[in-house]
């Protein structure tokens, strides 16, 4: 049975058509990046196969490598789709590099006599698209929806199938009778439509499922800052106090607010405070460990859980922060900061208790004159 090329883009045609109907209309309800990113795949993949159609006719000389440019676009699409569900983005230079030399490849190879112009340079390309897709999907964390193993296979498979088109075009040429029956247009059009169609419902999965973790992330964060919101931390930090002592080991809390920030706001305007309060939380965000902990507790005060840590090496935490906030240039000048620490000393020690002791030490650090450390139970810093 011979395969029929043009019929087989037709259909496939028509299948990426509908599919990309379908997932705008998702992308516009839920404004998920990953639809978003597959929505624009599917139309790459819809113009690049109606150029090759073209092949044949007079305007074969353009439509050729426009053709194989767009489906290598296609490719990266995927590829920058899958990096956005691990909350990643794509360098534009990176994302156009491979369509770039596709192009090159394909309009310096005889374009208008040879329907495969730049041949190499495509299946090479298409490769390395697809490969990084399946390599994003394959790297989501372990706690999502193993949803996104289905469609890293079927990408892995997409990516050894166009490998093993590359080897054989290298070793056997395009005229060759292995890629002629195994890998020609008409066999690859047929293999990507059977792949589209049964991943589809895998993909809108993933859109949903990056629509609700992206909802939780929006729920567990403070807008202004990124810094976790008061509930989240609460929740959170009392666990991980629960787990440090469990492990006989202490943990620090460091209870910060702005100095003089109600002058700032009335003086300067909010957009002054809220660019304090963003710039504090940046340098809460540079000094502190992968491990701990930082929320925006409420208005101008801060607060941070340092797992593991004593008063010392929190009373230097809060010193490379004060550091790096004075060393931000903005205008007008930052406020100081002050801090109040507390350690969970005591079998029975918990966050609630830890936090009243530094709000404590705050208050006195506050009096004492400002932009400095009290460690709870400490007369002076």
């Amino acid at each position: 049975m011979v395969l029929d090329t043009v019929t087989l883009r037709v259909a496939l045609g028509v299948v990426t058509l509908t599919l990309f109907v379908l997932f705008y209309s998702s992308f516009r309800r839920t404004r998920s990046r990953y639809s978003g990113w597959w929505s624009v795949a599917l139309l790459f993949f819809l113009t690049g196969n109606l150029a090759l159609l073209l092949n044949g006719t007079p305007h074969q000389a353009w439509a050729n490598p426009a053709g194989n440019v767009l489906l290598v676009t296609g490719a990266f699409s995927v590829w920058a789709g899958s990096r956005s569900l691990r909350l990643l983005g794509t360098p534009r230079w990176l994302f156009a590099a491979g369509p770039a030399f596709t192009a090159v490849a394909s309009l310096l190879d005889s374009p208008g006599s040879d329907t495969w112009s730049g041949g190499l340079a495509y299946l090479g390309m298409m490769t390395v698209g697809i490969a990084l897709a399946s390599r994003e999907l394959w790297l989501l964390k372990p706690g999502a929806s193993q949803v996104h193993r289905t469609i890293a296979v079927a990408a892995g498979f997409m990516a050894a199938y166009y490998c093993c088109r590359w080897v054989v075009y290298l070793v056997d040429g395009p005229l060759g009778p292995v890629f002629r029956t195994y890998f020609n247009p008409a066999m690859t059009s047929l293999i990507t439509l059977v792949l589209l169609v049964s991943v589809s419902y895998s993909m809108t999965a993933l859109s949903n499922e990056q629509l609700i973790n992206g909802l939780s992330e929006r729920a567990t964060r403070d807008g202004l800052t990124g810094l976790l919101n008061r509930s989240a931390f609460m929740e959170l930090a009392s666990e991980e106090v629960r787990r440090v002592h469990a492990k006989g080991s202490v943990a620090a809390l460091i209870l910060a607010d702005l100095d003089h920030f109600k002058t700032l706001n009335d003086v300067h305007g909010h957009s002054a405070g809220d660019a304090a309060i963003k710039a504090f939380a940046s340098a809460c965000l540079a000094s502190v460990r992968s491990t701990d902990f930082v929320a925006r507790y409420g208005g101008e005060e801060f607060v941070i859980l340092l797992p593991g840590a004593n008063l010392e090496s929190a009373k230097t935490i809060a010193a490379a922060i004060s550091r790096r906030l004075t060393d931000t240039k903005a205008e007008p000048v930052l406020p100081t900061v002050s801090y109040g620490v507390a350690l969970s000393t005591g079998s029975e020690a918990d966050l609630a208790g830890m936090i009243s002791e530094a709000d404590a030490a705050l208050y006195k650090a506050k009096a004492q004159g400002r932009n400095r450390v009290v460690c709870a139970g400490s007369p002076s810093q």
